[in-house]
C-alpha cells in the first residue's frame, strides 16, 4: 500500500498474496487508513508490534532465570545452593522455559507445580514455588516482567508435616553416645 506520511511518500506491505487473502489485506488496509488518520505512521506502529515480539520471544522464563543464576553466583552463594537452585530449575523449565515471562499464569505455574507435588515431594515444590517468585521479582526489577504470579500461589500446595528428631541435651549424656 502507498501512501504519505508526513509529506514522504512511504510503502507498507499487508502480506503476500497465498497467505493472505483479500479479505484480510482490504481489512489491513482499512487499519493503516485510520491510523495516517490518527496521525500516526502505520510503518513504525507495525515495527514497534514487531520489536514487543521479539523482546518478548527474548525474555523467556529460561533466559530470565539464568540471568538470575549468574546475579546470585556473583553474590557469592554457595556451590551447593547454586547447584541446587539449577537443579529446581530444570525442573521448572519443562513447562515454563521456553514462554515468555509475561505470558505465563498462576494457573500454568501451579499446574507445573502440581506435578512435582504429585509424586509426593511436597518440600520440592514449595521450593521451586520460592525459586520462580525469585525469577518473576527479578524480572519485574529488572523491566521485563509486571507481576510475580508465584505470590498468588501461597497456600496452593500442601504443606509437608514437619518430623521432628529427638536429640541428646545433657552433655554427661553425649559422652556416653560418642563412648558407645
Amino acid at each position: 500500500m502507498k501512501y504519505r506520511y508526513l509529506g514522504k511518500e512511504k510503502k507498507l506491505s499487508l502480506g503476500r498474496y497465498p497467505d493472505v487473502s483479500l479479505k484480510v489485506a482490504r481489512e489491513r488496509r482499512d487499519e493503516a487508513r485510520t491510523l495516517i488518520a490518527n496521525g500516526a505512521d502505520p510503518a513504525s506502529v507495525k515495527a514497534e508490534i514487531a520489536n514487543e515480539r521479539r523482546e518478548a520471544a527474548a525474555n523467556t522464563f529460561s533466559s530470565i532465570a539464568e540471568e538470575y543464576i549468574t546475579k546470585i553466583e556473583k553474590e557469592g552463594r554457595a556451590a551447593v545452593t547454586i547447584k541446587k537452585t539449577r537443579w529446581l530449575l530444570s525442573l521448572l523449565e519443562g513447562d515454563l522455559g521456553n514462554r515468555p515471562i509475561i505470558e505465563i499464569t498462576p494457573a500454568e505455574l501451579l499446574t507445573t507445580l502440581q506435578k512435582v507435588e504429585v509424586k509426593g515431594h511436597l518440600e520440592t515444590a514449595r521450593r521451586m514455588r520460592s525459586l520462580s517468585g525469585r525469577i518473576f521479582r527479578y524480572a519485574v526489577a529488572t523491566s521485563r516482567g509486571n507481576s510475580d504470579p508465584s505470590a498468588l500461589l501461597r497456600g496452593a500446595l500442601v504443606a509437608p508435616t514437619v518430623k521432628h528428631h529427638s536429640a541428646i541435651l545433657e552433655p554427661a549424656k553425649v559422652g556416653e553416645l560418642l563412648s558407645d
